[in-house]
């Protein structure tokens, strides 16, 4: 009668033992308890509010601003006037050969630049000026005083902020135009003004080294 006894209590001792393991075994990280999973965070895949379903994608960041076609051929068509207007003047006022040379490299590259651009405003029935605007030869006429090292100087400087401009622009075309005529000729001639812009840059340093002498 003892020994069953002592068994039955050895039994429910274990039994006692193996119940209370495993509770705590469930309360355990990874003891056989699914974890739960992470609410989705807005940007993540599948998530259904996320626009473009993407991991880490920023709507805004896919976000092209639209461009006034019009608008650009006519404000390119009289920066490149004047931008003509300034090399000749270059040519004429320059104190130095370098200098003479840019402005005639900006003659040469904007004219035929203009020349195409009034073919793609022909063919886009797009009105563009004839002439520079008080605004513009307001530029030309305040260097036209200038003589010796003071234009080269006026000029250049002039020069790096017109073409940091021009550049803005004719990227923003290349990327948000919707016309495809006009968004090939500004992705055509971003090249050019990027060249311009290095050398206008590279003169002001070498014009301002020689001035120090």
């Amino acid at each position: 009668m003892r020994g069953t006894l002592f068994s039955s209590f050895v039994l429910a001792s274990m039994s006692f033992c193996l119940l209370g393991g495993g509770a705590a075994l469930a309360q355990q990280p990874g003891g056989g308890q699914m974890p739960q999973s992470s609410p989705t965070r807005p940007g993540a895949a599948g998530n259904p509010n996320n626009p473009n379903n993407q991991m880490g994608q920023n709507p805004d960041a896919m976000t092209t601003t639209k461009v006034d076609d019009k608008k650009f051929v006519k404000d390119a068509a009289i920066g490149g006037m004047t931008e003509v207007e300034l090399g000749k003047l270059a040519t004429e006022k320059g104190s130095s050969d370098a200098v003479k040379q840019y402005g005639q490299k900006l003659v040469d590259d904007h004219t035929k630049s203009n020349d195409e651009l009034k073919q793609i405003a022909s063919a886009e029935n797009v009105n563009i000026p004839s002439s520079l605007d008080s605004k513009h030869q307001s530029r030309i006429d305040k260097l036209s005083k200038l003589s010796g090292p003071s234009f080269d100087k006026a000029f250049l400087k002039d020069a790096v902020k017109d073409h940091e401009q021009d550049i803005s622009e004719f990227q923003n075309e290349a990327q948000g135009g919707s016309d495809p005529n006009v968004k090939q000729f500004a992705s055509k001639n971003l090249p050019v003004l990027q060249e311009h812009l290095t050398a206008a840059k590279d003169l002001s340093k070498t014009e301002k080294g020689s001035s120090t002498k």
